[in-house]
């Protein structure tokens, strides 16, 4: 049996796509397994840049089944929209399912998420304002639409008849405008006709592929340190990146996951608030925010820069069960003359073993720092180890030491094609 997650092991962003779009190749199945559209992939395929936010990223591979999993939500309009701009590119051939207990996003989840974070004024989480908070509060309240709804109209009817009086009270307590029963209706119908015929229950087609030990490669969205219980709460999305939660999002054992990839940037980067201590601003910012296209996927917000920070990825492979890690632009660095890590946490003078648990506290740290020389080579080019400068071998081979972990993917630009693999995963 050959299965693998993958993880961001930061705030998101690390280039996660890249890598899954690389292991699709040899997979049979790519799962994507919770969030919705606030993610955002960028892909490098074939000379064309894809930018996929619900779609896993399997599905530029038509070999490969790509599956949106039980712990999704699933803005129907953003997925259409997607597949369309993949039709537009001449991707016509592919394999999607959609899990049936997949929790559909609806407009009034992105007029409520709007007008929270407006009325939260200077205390705003930083959410992508794609309803993707509260439509997770609807499936916790037991007040959400599921996929598989949309299979029995009249079953669908009711529910909504039942549901939306309740989120117009929501919406006219923000001062929103209520939304029609019938138009969410036949916005619903027209999603039904387009996309009944990939919605099953992905859990019994998952179970069976586990059996037959197919490869399945479980793709994450958002980063670590966005983990609804354990990121930088409140600044978190509303679900758990952590390959832990892969069991419960998609109904397989435990046992499932055989190996875990930690994707990091060779340096730090956020989008919204929240604390951040590796931060740094100015000029060094920057120059690694323009060259390494920092701005979201989604958002399309410029993204807080800070250099790589070694007690924060140490709290999240311990969390989660790192075995391997991969490295993703690390060519970005050759934009400074120097390379900062961080290597401890202090608060009040006093060094800490952990990664706060309240903002508070995490708001408080200062960090220690060692510094290392950086290249200007072009390593786009290289194809081993031995190729990367002097330079960045040491960069590579000081957070491994730190870490504890291996390497094994060496990412040295967008292309696919351009990864060392210094060792086989999958």
């Amino acid at each position: 049996m050959s299965t693998l997650a993958i993880e961001g092991m930061q705030w998101g962003d690390e280039g996660k796509g890249k890598i899954t779009d690389l292991y699709a190749m040899k997979a049979d199945i790519v799962v994507r397994s919770q969030g919705g559209n606030n993610a955002g992939h960028s892909i490098q395929h074939n000379g064309v840049r894809y930018a996929l936010r619900l779609l896993p990223s399997g599905i530029l591979n038509e070999h490969v089944v790509n599956v949106l999993a039980d712990g999704m939500v699933i803005n129907p309009t953003c997925l259409l929209e997607e597949l369309d701009n993949l039709n537009n590119k001449g991707i016509t051939k592919y394999n999607l399912v959609i899990s049936s207990r997949a929790t559909i996003l609806l407009p009034y989840h992105i007029e409520i998420d709007k007008a929270r974070e407006e009325a939260l004024k200077g205390n705003k989480i930083g959410t992508t304002k794609n309803g993707i908070g509260p439509c997770y509060e609807d499936k916790a309240a037991r007040l959400s639409i599921r996929m598989g709804d949309l299979l029995d109209l009249e079953s669908l009817k009711n529910r909504l008849e039942a549901i939306v009086p309740i989120k117009n009270l929501q919406l006219q307590a923000f001062g929103g405008k209520p939304v029609d029963i019938d138009e969410i209706f036949d916005l619903l119908k027209d999603v039904a006709i387009k996309l009944k015929d990939r919605i099953i229950d992905t859990t019994v087609f998952l179970r069976k592929a586990y059996k037959e030990n197919k490869k399945i490669l479980f793709e994450g969205a958002q980063g670590a340190m966005l983990c609804l219980n354990y990121g930088t709460f409140p600044y978190v999305t509303s679900s758990s990146p952590l390959v832990t939660a892969i069991p419960n999002n998609t109904g397989l054992p435990l046992t499932a996951v055989n190996q875990v990839l930690g994707i990091m940037k060779a340096y730090s980067t956020r989008v919204g608030e929240g604390p951040f201590p590796s931060e740094i601003d100015g000029d060094i910012a920057h120059r690694i925010r323009e060259k390494g296209h920092e701005y979201g996927t989604v958002t399309k917000r410029p993204r807080r820069v800070g250099w790589l920070d070694i007690p924060q990825l140490k709290y999240v492979k311990e969390i989660s069960g790192i075995t391997s890690i991969a490295i993703m632009l690390l060519d970005v660095l050759s934009a400074v003359e120097e390379i900062k890590i961080v290597t401890k946490y202090y608060v009040d003078g006093k060094e800490i073993d952990y990664v706060p648990s309240t903002v508070f506290e995490l708001s408080k740290v200062k960090v220690e720092t060692i510094t290392l020389p950086s290249w200007k080579e072009d390593i786009s080019n290289c194809k081993s180890f031995e190729e990367l400068p002097i330079n960045c071998q040491k960069y590579i081979e000081t957070i491994e030491k730190l870490l504890e972990c291996s390497i094994d993917i060496i990412s040295v630009s967008p292309e696919k094609d351009a990864t060392i693999i210094r060792k086989e995963l999958f």
